[in-house]
Order: structure tokens, then C-alpha cells, then sequence
């Protein structure tokens, strides 16, 4: 059974969990309106996988006999001055989501809660690749600057990119 100070905390994440997609979404549409279909591509993956990150903790929430209470999403930013200030915007945003984890991690150490400790062990490591990923683009972004080639050759490698769901596990 979660207990209340847990269960407020997972649900305020869960919100956290939708906010990143509904950022994700936006900046889909921004680099749609730039002709960046790869990088919009990249987008709607992560949109998809934030949308599974909420969904886990909400089947969690209610595994534990928790109610899951949701709130009003926020509006995100809708434009950014190029693909570079978008995928610094993400990093930074990433990084807040770290923090948030680490939050619910050291609380849950300190309900004594291990069931969710375990369970969020999944995310601390989810972010160390999320901020890995993010923060190479944002180095390629940095050594392309200006050269309309190299975006465009980024633009198709990003959209390569597939999303699929993790394997459950045993």
C-alpha cells in the first residue's frame, strides 16, 4: 500500500511525465514547420516513449493500491530560434526530470518504501540514457552550426529513428 506522501509524489510526476510529452509534441510541430521532417520524426519517438514513462506510473500507482489523481498539463513553448535552442531546451528540461526522479527516489528511501525504490531504479537509469542521447545532438547541433548540409544530413539520421516499447520484465 503507497502511502499518501508517495502517492502525491507519483502523481505529480505522472503530470511531469504528460508535460514532456505535450513538449515533445510541440517541438514535433516546430520542426514540421521547418522542413525538418527527421527531426520531427525524433519527436513523435519521444512523445511515445514520455507517454509510456506516464502509463507505467500510473499502472503502478494503482498496482499499489494508490489512486492516481491527474491535474491540468501546462502549456509548452511552441517555438524555438533554431534546432539547436530546441534540443538545448530539452536537455535542460531532461535534466529537470533527473531531479524530479532523484526526488522520488530519496523519498522513497525514506518512507522505507522499497517496492517504489525498486520500481523507479528503471527510471534513474531511463534518464542517464535520455541525457546521453539528448546531449550528443546537441554537440553534433554545436559542430554543424550554420552548415545547412550537415543539419540536413542530422535531419535524415534522426529520422531514422524507431520507437519501440521495452520488452516487459521477467
Amino acid at each position: 500500500m503507497l502511502k499518501k506522501k508517495m502517492q502525491k509524489a507519483l502523481n505529480e510526476q505522472i503530470n511531469a511525465e504528460m508535460y514532456s510529452a505535450y513538449l515533445y509534441l510541440s517541438m514535433e510541430s516546430y520542426f514540421q514547420s521547418i522542413s525538418l521532417g527527421g527531426f520531427a520524426s525524433w519527436m513523435r519517438g519521444q512523445v511515445q516513449e514520455e507517454l509510456m514513462h506516464s502509463m507505467k506510473f500510473y499502472d503502478f500507482v494503482n498496482e499499489r493500491g494508490g489512486r492516481v489523481s491527474l491535474d491540468s498539463i501546462n502549456k509548452p513553448e511552441t517555438s524555438w530560434k533554431s534546432p539547436l535552442a530546441a534540443f538545448e531546451h530539452i536537455l535542460k528540461h531532461e535534466q529537470l526530470v533527473t531531479s524530479l526522479i532523484n526526488d522520488l527516489v530519496e523519498l522513497a528511501i525514506g518512507e522505507k518504501d522499497h517496492a517504489s525504490n525498486i520500481f523507479l531504479q528503471w527510471f534513474v537509469t531511463e534518464q542517464v540514457e535520455e541525457e546521453a542521447s539528448v546531449g550528443e545532438i546537441v554537440d553534433k547541433l554545436k559542430l554543424i552550426q550554420d552548415n545547412s548540409s550537415g543539419l540536413f544530413l542530422l535531419d535524415a539520421e534522426m529520422g531514422k529513428r524507431v520507437f519501440t516499447l521495452p520488452q516487459a520484465s521477467a
